[in-house]
């Protein structure tokens, strides 16, 4: 279902209602030292995003690491709990130039995760990311890594990362006001590589500059599917 369109504003009409469930501490130190290290130390992430214009801050970057990496621990916990075969989690510290194949493989599935805040209700990717057969296009010339997920599944994490981290950047200042904080994660459901496709030929896209919601300017221009169009996981559990 595509969005309602009034001029350059878009309105999302078909949602999903968060249901947050807990996130163990262990899960929350291991992202929160994965996202510090990657934002602050050796790692790499790119300070804008494809199409986009605005520049990202060591402290922004920290923050949406943060919640992606959240995202990826609490799929992989499911898929466990599933007792499906589901490969580690990727906690190595990658330099420019290097960057994950994808995020997890499940029964050799590869499968992309994409996470955002718990009021959300759209799974976003980067129109210049994409090609229409669905290619991740930074992957097609690194003949190392797959340019093609068979899954995606979108998870929201509560609370807002956006919102917080106001007092600086110091790893232990960091660490308390994440421990200040009760969180909580929704996986909201998934899709396959075929609606990619067709959300792609069909132009299912959210402008750059256009207005979410009519307040919220997007800085770049991305496909989506609403939350209420996605699959719910036992859908992908009878797939895999």
């Amino acid at each position: 279902m595509k969005l309602e369109k009034i001029k350059n504003s878009f309105f999302i009409n078909n949602k999903k209602k968060f249901s947050g469930k807990s996130i163990e501490k262990k899960d929350l130190e291991n992202a929160f030292n994965f996202a510090f290290e990657m934002a602050f130390g050796k790692g790499y992430h790119r300070a804008i995003r494809s199409g986009g214009n605005e520049v990202r801050t060591p402290i922004n970057i920290f923050r949406n690491t943060l919640q992606g990496k959240l995202a990826e621990i609490v799929v992989y916990n499911f898929f466990i709990k599933n007792k499906f075969i589901c490969e580690k989690i990727d906690f190595s510290i990658s330099e420019k130039g290097i960057w994950d194949d994808c995020d997890l493989i499940v029964n050799n599935k590869k499968i992309s995760i994409k996470s955002a805040a718990y009021f959300s209700n759209l799974l976003l990717l980067e129109t210049a990311d994409w090609n229409s057969n669905g290619n991740y296009i930074p992957n097609i010339t690194n003949k190392n890594s797959s340019n093609k997920y068979d899954y995606f599944i979108f998870v929201r994490i509560k609370p807002n990362t956006n919102s917080l981290f106001e007092n600086g950047s110091e790893k232990e200042i960091l660490r308390k006001e994440i421990y200040t904080q009760n969180w909580f994660f929704d996986i909201v459901g998934c899709c396959s590589l075929d609606t990619l496709i067709y959300v792609i030929n069909k132009e299912y896209i959210l402008p750059k500059n256009s207005l979410l919601n009519g307040k919220i300017k997007m800085d770049a221009e991305n496909y989506y599917i609403q939350s209420g169009d996605l699959k719910n996981l036992n859908y992908l559990i009878n797939e895999l």
